[in-house]
């Protein structure tokens, strides 16, 4: 039923002198009509998505199979940031137009903010966006601080993530981190070494990007795994199904962080139906793709799942600051099967 993944050559910005970059892909696509069947009635919840680098398409096709709330973390857009101006309009943006251009497809936007750990090395724009890191924080619909962390594991790199542990104890938020894509066992086990150090109860900790190498020790010090489900590059969906065969659904929470490289909205969908396909039961399903994230992240007070669990109305025609989702004359929601644009 599903296809032959396909050879690519991985995103170098996930590697750099990685020994990932060196293994086979093992990521499988399952074609829509394959699956739609398999996840229908399901709801999904996507803990770790970068809605500002993707399409309304994406929107719409999330929508379409079950995706009924995410979380957006604040991370590195591909290319330095040269100014505070430029942190400020994009905190903003994620505590607003992307908040509101995710209700208009029907899925409830949720963030996380922090500086990210690349960006953490410009010590001088550090210590402003530390400064203002509070104003958002506190805003409607923060769920944590995130993706906070280590990427070279720098001296900065572990100045910045300890300032923000104690900026989340403060606003008693959760802490979304990310660990590395190089040296992930040494990165995973120093950043869960440092949170405990700071007197964090681990249960209120995610520990992102995880991989067959370092789950048990992020389970067995009582922190929460989550799974990125990337193409090419951290997880693919069929070692997933293995690992929570291995480990059960405890603690362990799937995304997609799908962002401006090659990444896919949909890689929940798509790893429940082939949890489903190899007989991992509905339940467990349910707790690693919606259920988890949940309970995680719910500990900052700001999700209440009747906001999302049942659906809601969408007025497309609504605006943020004079603006609507439709350009120029569009009419809600249009049809993409036909052939003939209108």
């Amino acid at each position: 039923m599903c296809a032959n993944h396909t050879e690519i050559t991985p995103n170098p910005s996930h590697f750099e002198d990685s020994e990932e970059a060196n293994q086979a892909p093992a990521h499988r696509d399952i074609a829509w009509n394959d699956y739609k069947d398999l996840i229908k009635g399901m709801r999904f919840f996507d803990p770790h998505i970068h809605m500002v680098s993707r399409t309304t398409d994406d929107y719409q096709a999330m929508n379409q199979a079950g995706i009924v709330a995410l979380i957006e973390p604040a991370f590195w857009v591909g290319q330095p940031r040269t100014g505070l101006s430029t942190f400020k309009d994009y905190y903003s943006s994620l505590v607003g137009w992307e908040r509101f251009r995710s209700s208009q497809f029907g899925i409830k936007h949720y963030c996380t903010m922090g500086l990210n750990s690349r960006e953490a090395n410009n010590e001088p724009l550090a210590e402003q966006v530390m400064e203002i890191l509070p104003l958002y924080i506190y805003k409607e619909g923060v769920v944590g601080v995130g993706e906070i962390g280590f990427d070279d594991q720098t001296p900065a790199e572990e100045k910045y993530y300890r300032l923000q542990l104690e900026l989340a104890k403060e606003a008693k938020l959760p802490v979304q981190i990310h660990t590395p894509h190089r040296d992930k066992k040494k990165g995973t086990e120093r950043s869960m070494a440092i949170a405990l150090e700071h007197g964090i109860d681990p249960s209120w900790v995610i520990v992102d990007h995880n991989n067959e190498e370092t789950v048990k020790s992020v389970l067995d010090q009582g922190f929460w795994a989550a799974f990125t489900i990337y193409p090419f590059t951290k997880m693919g969906n069929e070692r997933m199904v293995k690992v929570v065969e291995q480990y059960g659904p405890e603690r362990i929470m799937i995304n997609s962080a799908a962002d401006w490289g090659i990444s896919d909205p949909l890689a929940i969908p798509k790893t429940a139906a082939l949890m489903k396909m190899r007989g991992i039961s509905d339940e467990t399903i349910r707790l690693v793709t919606y259920q988890n994230a949940i309970d995680a992240f719910g500990k900052s007070g700001q999700i209440d799942v009747t906001d999302f669990e049942s659906g809601y109305a969408v007025d497309q025609t609504e605006k943020f600051h004079g603006n609507s989702i439709l350009r120029g004359g569009q009419q809600p929601a249009p049809v993409k099967d036909f052939l003939v644009i209108n």
